[in-house]
């Protein structure tokens, strides 16, 4: 069945039920939700635009960003996410692996994107602001209401989410509309979501987190969303007490408990405040605990596989892990062998269910590369288990940073800083952030004679990539650590310079 259709059917009967609020004031019931999303299939489909043709979109959070989402859905396409954060050499990549039938842009940065669109075979080059304006909404005000969804199978695929890649290369991975309605409907009941809830989503609508986990099983539950366009402490401190349920990040939580009128009053109405993207310190864990009664549930997932692990609704939410595999979901710890290793022993986290991903777009290669010979997806991250059955994350073998709730590659920054004048070699590492987790560390050789700053190594980086992989600090040695084997020794480095 189409997402869409599956998520309709669950909702219909609470067409007259508010499904979304923003901060402007305006609400938007279940029954503007599916007339919104018809006239989105309808103009998309109206374009000429096939099964499976891919609609990519850059544009900031809004009711209508959602509404483009779940319309590409409803039509039978593709939909690609891109991080608001990419700059022009990222999107560049994007649309021309991905070839997308449309683009959908920020308005103000439509004429910066021409070209690359038209380089790439972008056959519609549309616009979509902040509230609502832009060429794309000029398109779906003549657009039917009415559209009857493209019936697809489990395996078609739904979206397009990009992951970095180790190589500075991202990959695409396909996520098929099996992947999302296994994953909402175990999200629903396993985290007890209904039609009394009131979720606040102050996520980002880029990546699985804000776009799958904290929409996608309040469609299912008839539930409402309170919509923030971005993370604001105060903002959500004063939604709480209209709210049952909150997900975030690490940092939103360490941001809530700097605010003086977190109480517990201010979250008597509260049931659930959900954690993830990112490692959740233990002291935030045992603080959130003991300014508001609450205790934060964290869980893990990724890209290819939405949510794999949650701790209990009922029971102990243990700190310092990610609780137990999700009902449908099987994971083991491994050894180098692929075979299951002993409980206690640290390994890498292999998983499979209904919620893998079907493999990278255009890289058959890396699909069966990261898939076992029985058909575990690895994960690459290290984790271990405890003698109860719960699981502690405990590593990345790919030296991936999570940064802010965002996934952070070093090789791909590495590229940036080793092409600036002056920089013999350079590595980057995660260090450990009161805030956002893990903070971007860059740790610089100089070629003899370079006068390099950090100041101008930073401004550089902040011009060519995203603002999240920009490093935090940046160090200068003599060398870098190396083992016998001559590799980078990056836990040296990631010691010496945390804190």
């Amino acid at each position: 069945m189409n997402a869409y259709e599956y998520f309709r059917a669950a909702f219909a009967a609470r067409d007259k039920e508010v499904f979304l609020e923003d901060e402007t004031g305006s609400v938007y019931a279940y029954a503007d939700l599916d007339r919104e999303t018809a006239q989105v299939a309808s103009f998309l489909t109206g374009l000429g635009l096939r099964p499976g043709d891919r609609v990519a979109a850059q544009i900031e959070k809004s009711p209508q960003g959602l509404f483009l989402y779940l319309g590409t859905l409803r039509a039978g396409l593709c939909y690609l996410p891109l991080n608001t954060a990419y700059q022009r050499g990222e999107i560049a990549y994007f649309l021309g692996d991905a070839e997308p039938s449309v683009f959908v842009c920020d308005p103000a940065r439509a004429g910066g994107y021409e070209e690359v669109a038209r380089a790439s075979k972008v056959t519609h080059l549309l616009t979509l602001g902040a509230r609502g304006e832009g060429t794309l909404a000029d398109g779906l005000a003549g657009a039917p209401l009415r559209f009857d969804t493209r019936p697809v199978g489990t395996n078609d695929l739904a979206v397009i989410i990009y992951t970095s890649g180790t190589t500075g290369r991202s990959k695409g991975a396909m996520v098929t509309h099996g992947n999302l309605t296994s994953n909402a409907a175990v999200l629903k009941d396993y985290w007890g979501f209904t039609g009394r809830d009131v979720l606040i989503h102050a996520l980002p609508v880029f990546h699985v987190h804000g776009l799958f986990v904290a929409v996608h099983p309040i469609l299912l539950a008839g539930a409402r969303i309170l919509f923030h366009r971005k993370f604001d402490a105060r903002a959500v401190l004063a939604a709480l007490p209209r709210a049952t349920s909150l997900m975030g990040v690490p940092t939103f939580y360490v941001r809530l408990l700097a605010e003086p009128g977190l109480t517990q009053d201010a979250v008597r109405g509260m049931r659930l405040f959900v954690s993830g993207s990112a490692p959740l310190l233990l002291d935030t864990f045992s603080e959130w605990q003991a300014r508001t009664g609450h205790t934060i549930l964290e869980r893990y997932g990724m890209s290819e596989a939405g949510m794999i692990t949650s701790n209990p609704y009922e029971g102990e939410r243990r700190g310092g892990t990610v609780g137990f595999p999700l009902p449908g979901v099987e994971l083991r710890i491994a050894g180098a062998d692929d075979a299951p290793l002993p409980v206690g022993e640290p390994g890498a986290v292999q998983i499979r269910g209904p919620n893998v991903f079907s493999g990278y777009w255009r890289m058959p290669d890396k699909t069966r590369e990261e898939f076992t010979s029985d058909g575990w997806f690895r994960t690459g991250d290290v984790g271990q288990w405890s003698e109860d059955g719960y699981l502690s994350i405990v590593g990345r073998a790919k030296d991936l940073i999570i940064s802010g709730g965002y996934n952070v590659y070093p090789k791909e920054i590495e590229l940036v800083i080793d092409a600036i004048p002056g920089v013999m070699e350079s590595a980057v590492v995660g260090v450990p952030h009161p805030d956002f987790g893990e903070a971007v560390t860059a740790v610089i050789v100089k070629q003899q004679g370079a006068t390099l700053t950090e100041e101008a190594v930073v401004a550089h980086v902040r011009g060519e990539i995203a603002g999240f992989k920009v490093p935090k600090r940046v160090f200068f040695v003599d060398e870098l650590p190396r083992n016998a084997m001559g590799k980078v020794q990056k836990a040296l480095l990631r010691d010496k310079f945390s804190g």
